[in-house]
C-alpha cells in the first residue's frame, strides 16, 4: 500500500511536478553523505587525482584536512526552499547539513603536498603517490671453513 511520506517522495509531489514544470528534488536530507560525495580516483604515474562531485556546494562550503594519514573532506550546506507569493502554504523546507568522505593517503605524505581546485561543483585533488622504500635484501657472506 503506497502512503505519503513527509521524508521522501509521495504521491503529491509528483502530482504538483506537473503544474511547476521542473521537478522538485526535496529527498536530499535522507540521502546517506557517501551518495552526495561521488569520487572519481585517477592514477598517474607520480600522483593520484581525486575528484570529488559536490554540486550545489561553494568553495567556502568545502574544507579538507589532513589528519593521521587520512585525507578528510567535508562540506555543509544551508539552503531554504519557500514559497512566499501565497500566505497559506502546504510546504516549506530547508535543509542544514554536512557531508564527509575520507581516503587513506598514508602517513609519509604532507600537507603541503596535496594541490586541491574547485571549479563547478568539482573538488579535485592531486595527492602524490607514496613511495615504498624497497626493502634491502639480506645479504650473506660465505664463510669457507
Amino acid at each position: 500500500m503506497l502512503m505519503p511520506s513527509i521524508f521522501g517522495e509521495s504521491l503529491l509531489d509528483n502530482f504538483f511536478d506537473d503544474f511547476n514544470g521542473a521537478s522538485r528534488n526535496h529527498v536530499r536530507y535522507a540521502t546517506p553523505s557517501s551518495s552526495i560525495m561521488k569520487a572519481d580516483i585517477k592514477e598517474s604515474e607520480n600522483n593520484y587525482e581525486i575528484c570529488i562531485d559536490l554540486p550545489g556546494y561553494r568553495k567556502e562550503d568545502v574544507q579538507a584536512e589532513l589528519k593521521d594519514g587520512y585525507l578528510v573532506i567535508s562540506a555543509k550546506n544551508e539552503s531554504t526552499t519557500e514559497d512566499t507569493s501565497d500566505k497559506k502554504y502546504i510546504r516549506r523546507e530547508r535543509f542544514y547539513g554536512t557531508c564527509s568522505r575520507s581516503f587513506y593517503v598514508g602517513k609519509d605524505i604532507q600537507q603541503e603536498d596535496i594541490a586541491a581546485r574547485f571549479d563547478n561543483g568539482v573538488l579535485v585533488l592531486n595527492v602524490p603517490k607514496h613511495v615504498e622504500k624497497p626493502v634491502e635484501e639480506k645479504k650473506y657472506i660465505s664463510i669457507e671453513g
